[in-house]
């Protein structure tokens, strides 16, 4: 275990709202951040091993064929593939779609800031090259009106009427290109410890459209994990919706910055990619 800094939203009065793309004149965010030292346990050492229906993550061996995971055809044509099956055997949907990834790497340049970045759901980047920064700020991807929406995005109006009808959950499968990971992990949150009311539905406004992703307060009896060192054999999956609310439903989670990594560490390079499971 160890104890480092993560960024939460404050409680406020209006909705929290980050704007993508503002006009003159409008500020990015109205949104103010509280710094918490915070308890990260290592997710190794739970027994039984975690489960993405119980904490809300999961930790899984995964080797991919694909070489070079900076290669969007090779995510396209390859990974999300790969990437479907991991999802069914893990969970025993009947049919999962991948459908958005992202890249970040702690070299990459940016802010350090909370801003969650582009509306998970976006196929590509506006700039297909462009690595992002790690998001240091508690944040899950999705609420219960933007998580049925994806379905509708994606699916389309009639398959999603008869999809929406039974369980279905969205899955996020982060993984290290390089490893092990020495510098900037993820953190993730025990569903089970977020109490009713600490996640924040947040609008994301772009000039064509608003998505809404959820930013986490900060409570004491929140209870995060890491894991130490991680691997490119290795993939944390992350449960950031479920329409079943008898299961852990969102789990909230940050990069964070690893008092005991070395100053000389490597960045972290790692890729998630989103998908949809239907039960």
């Amino acid at each position: 275990m160890l104890e480092a800094p993560i960024n939460f939203i404050a409680l406020m009065d209006e909705k929290p709202t980050y704007h993508m793309d503002p006009p003159p004149g409008v500020p990015e965010e109205n949104v103010t951040y509280e710094e918490h030292i915070v308890a990260i346990r290592n997710a190794r050492q739970i027994s039984p091993t975690a489960s993405l229906d119980r904490e809300g993550f999961e930790l899984v061996n995964h080797q991919t064929d694909v070489s070079n995971l900076y290669d969007i055809n090779a995510i396209h044509d390859t990974y999300y593939g790969e990437l479907e099956t991991l999802v069914k055997q893990v969970t025993d949907a009947k049919r999962v779609v991948a459908f958005d990834w992202n890249i970040r790497s702690s070299d990459a340049h940016g802010t350090e800031g909370g801003t969650p970045g582009r509306e998970p759901g976006d196929d590509t980047p506006s700039d297909p090259e462009a690595v992002q920064t790690p998001v240091r700020s508690a944040h899950n991807d999705y609420t219960d009106r933007s998580g049925p929406q994806r379905v509708v995005d994606l699916m389309g109006e009639q398959e999603a009427k008869t999809l929406l009808r039974h369980r279905y959950a969205i899955i996020n499968v982060w993984k290290p290109i390089r490893g092990p990971v020495k510098q900037v992990p993820l953190a993730f949150c025990d569903a089970r410890s977020i109490g009713s009311g600490q996640l924040l539905d947040t609008d994301l406004v772009y000039p064509d459209r608003t998505g809404e992703v959820s930013m986490l307060t900060y409570a004491p009896e929140q209870c995060w994990y890491y894991v130490p060192e991680m691997q490119a054999t290795e993939a944390v999956l992350l449960k950031c919706f479920d329409s079943d609310r008898t299961q852990s439903r969102f789990t909230a989670h940050s990069a964070f910055n690893d008092p005991t990594s070395d100053i000389d560490a490597p960045p972290r390079e790692s890729i998630e990619v989103r998908t949809l499971a239907f039960f």
